[in-house]
Formats: C-alpha cells, sequence, structure tokens
C-alpha cells in the first residue's frame, strides 16, 4: 500500500468507512459519487471491481480485496467489533489529507455570510474520551483549536468536535487542497 492510501484510510475510518474481515469498505450517497469514484481511484489497485450503485437507496459503494495491510488497521480501530479511537491516534493522524477525508466523510460547515463560519466533525460514534484524544491530535500535530460539543439529538446528547475561531482558519487551509468538488458547500469561500 502507498504512502497516500494508509492516509485516505484513517481518515475515511474517522468518518463513514468501516473494515469487514480483512476489506476496507467505502459507501455513500447518490450526491457523493464523484468522492467515491475519487476514493476508489486511489484504491482501484487493490479493489476487484469499480463502485456500484445499490438499487433500492442509490448508495454507491465498493471494497478493497481481503488484505492483511487492512486487517492490521481492524486490530488498531476496533475492539470487540465496535470502532473505537485508539490511544496512539496522534501518531496516526497526521496528514492534511487524512484530515480532509475525515471532513469530507462525517463533516459540516456552520456559514452566516458577513457573520461567522465554523467547521464540525460528526464524531457521536465515539465517546467523549475518544473525542479528547482527537481534539489532542488536532491540537498537537495541526495547531487546530477545537472542543467538544454535545448537542440535543432525538432527546440525547452525543459529542461532535467543534472548531470554531481560533481554528478554523488553520482547518481550511489544510483540508482546502484535498477537497473534491462534490464538498464544495463545505467550504465556506465557495458558497
Amino acid at each position: 500500500m502507498t504512502k497516500k492510501q494508509h492516509e485516505i484510510i484513517i481518515g475515511t475510518l474517522l468518518g463513514d468507512a468501516w473494515i469487514d474481515g480483512k476489506a476496507l469498505r467505502i459507501k455513500q450517497s447518490e450526491r457523493h459519487k464523484e468522492y467515491v469514484f475519487w476514493l476508489y481511484s486511489c484504491f482501484e489497485n487493490l479493489c476487484k471491481s469499480s463502485p456500484k450503485q445499490r438499487k433500492d437507496n442509490k448508495q454507491w459503494y465498493f471494497q478493497t480485496k481481503f488484505l492483511e495491510d487492512i486487517s492490521k488497521y481492524k486490530e488498531i480501530f476496533y475492539k470487540n467489533g465496535k470502532k473505537i479511537i485508539p490511544k496512539n491516534i496522534q501518531k496516526l493522524l497526521i496528514s492534511p489529507l487524512s484530515l480532509a477525508v475525515w471532513y469530507m466523510d462525517d463533516g459540516s460547515l456552520d456559514f452566516r455570510p458577513k457573520d461567522h463560519y465554523n467547521f464540525s466533525l460528526c464524531t457521536n460514534a465515539f465517546n467523549i474520551e475518544e473525542n479528547k484524544l482527537l481534539v489532542e491530535a488536532l491540537n498537537k500535530n495541526f495547531g487546530i483549536e477545537s472542543n467538544i460539543h454535545t448537542p440535543l439529538c432525538r432527546g440525547k446528547r452525543y459529542p461532535e468536535i467543534y472548531i470554531g475561531t481560533k481554528g478554523r482558519d488553520k482547518f481550511l487551509n489544510l483540508i482546502s487542497p484535498n477537497m473534491v468538488s462534490c464538498f464544495s458547500k463545505r467550504l465556506p469561500f465557495m458558497l
């Protein structure tokens, strides 16, 4: 596997991808088809077939072949069958490409012209301690200041990472060069 492939795997495992056995699986909505094909172009040499579209919900998906390199990520990012944030995430989340892929998978932008903008990373699948590890990694590795917010969703509070005034410009500068065009609405200067 290439360095770029490893960096993308880190980002997408923080987001929507999952590992089944020894295969990395990618699935996105129809509106992010371009992103699926971009990811596929990065992993094409590790796949048996190109992305396909589900008939029932129109999502696009593909998977890698069963690979030992992928199974190593399963050992790192899964515990008892559940995706986790590994304690050594600071050593893994070091690339702006990983950061951009994570944002494309699970990020959002709150943009109000002539008022403000901020970014959020949906990390509600992870507990507060795991979110703290991610906040520390963002700060130490990229100099991005962020906080953990717990917005109410369906009567329950879930953690998410909030990147406000103190970290947003640095975050934007790091992710922008790697963003796929179907995510242009997640960048404030594109609106």
